[in-house]
């Protein structure tokens, strides 16, 4: 059985969307879906799309876990979703979203030249591979000195792991000025250390400047 977890699907920038796996395999695929990221995180509304043969048991799960979701949630987002309105929230959000990416892209670009970074082309997240001795730690203690919070991969790893050293760069609920800001201040902590001593030794050689 294969669970595939579709929870920003709706937000993709330079990428046509993938198709869902649960299109091929009704029988062996468990799709979940959630609006929490799309029109507001206090909406705690989801689904969960089974295979017919574990229908029964979720449902009866579910029934059992929580005694139901709030009717009246959902019945103001079906109202939203038939309207059409939240098609406009989805789109005019999309831009929003691509805006925020594109000045974490062009921050890292600027201030952290030879940083490596994937991810970026859906969602709200990048990452940014380092390549600096110590690991995610000094490079997040650092950064948090300076007034910028980054969070390590680590914390997303089940055994807690940072190898190899990765930061997640969040860009949903963080504005473009504040994104470029933060990337300003601490560039030079996550640029490769071969682009760091480059830098350093142009800025040596142009002492007037």
């Amino acid at each position: 059985m294969i669970i595939e977890d579709d929870y920003d699907a709706e937000f993709r920038y330079d990428r046509e969307p993938v198709g869902a796996l649960q299109g091929l395999a009704a029988d062996r695929v468990v799709s979940i879906g959630t609006v929490s990221k799309s029109p507001a995180p206090a909406l705690r509304l989801g689904w969960l799309l089974a295979p017919p043969s574990l229908a029964a048991a979720v449902v009866e799960y579910k029934l059992l876990s929580d005694r139901g979701s709030p009717a009246l949630d959902q019945l103001a987002l079906a109202r939203l979703v038939e309207s059409g309105r939240y098609d406009r929230h989805l789109r005019r959000m999309r831009a929003v979203y691509a805006a925020r990416r594109a000045a974490l892209l062009a921050a890292l670009a600027e201030h952290a030249p030879g940083v490596r970074v994937t991810g970026p082309d859906a969602g709200f997240h990048a990452v940014a591979h380092l390549d600096t001795p110590g690991g995610e730690a000094p490079v997040i203690e650092a950064a948090r000195a300076r007034g910028v919070g980054l969070h390590g991969m680590s914390v997303c790893r089940a055994d807690g792991s940072d190898a190899p050293p990765q930061l997640v760069l969040g860009f949903g609920n963080t504005g473009e000025r504040a994104v470029r800001a933060g990337i300003a201040a601490v560039g030079d902590l996550l640029a490769p250390p071969l682009t760091r001593r480059r830098a350093a030794s142009g800025r040596a050689a142009r002492p007037g400047r």
